[in-house]
């Protein structure tokens, strides 16, 4: 009898039919080994595994901590505008070195004057130094 088995599966000693199989613990019925559920009597064999629940972090909260000096721009603007090449504007931004460099070199020549004019119309009012 042991050799019929044998012969019956190609002979090999190993039954390919029981492969991928697990049995029931509540009714002892031969289902597949990945069933959670028994299909002959509706139980649950194994626990049922949900997959982790990804939920994403609020977006961070951007503070804006304006440090330094408030400065108002149109009054930085009009002191650039007319007296600029002194550097008077630098002094009333809180930058004294840069302010006596404006008022050695005339305003950098005239170039940092008309840079420094056309920055402070694009910067926000009131702007911190």
């Amino acid at each position: 009898m042991y050799n019929d088995y044998n012969t019956q599966n190609n002979g090999s000693s190993y039954d390919n039919s029981y492969q991928g199989t697990k049995y029931c613990s509540h009714c002892g019925a031969s289902i597949a080994e990945s069933a959670v559920i028994c299909s002959h009597c509706g139980c649950q064999v194994d626990p049922i595994y949900a997959e982790p629940i990804h939920i994403n972090p609020p977006p961070p909260i951007y503070v804006n901590y304006n440090y330094g000096y408030r400065k108002n721009k149109w009054i930085a603007f009009l002191l650039c505008f007319f007296l600029g090449e002194f550097g008077i504007h630098k002094f009333y931004e809180g930058r004294i070195l840069m302010g006596v460099v404006y008022l050695l070199t005339g305003g950098l020549l005239g170039i940092g004057w008309l840079v420094d004019c056309i920055a402070l119309l694009f910067k926000p009012n009131p702007y911190f130094v």
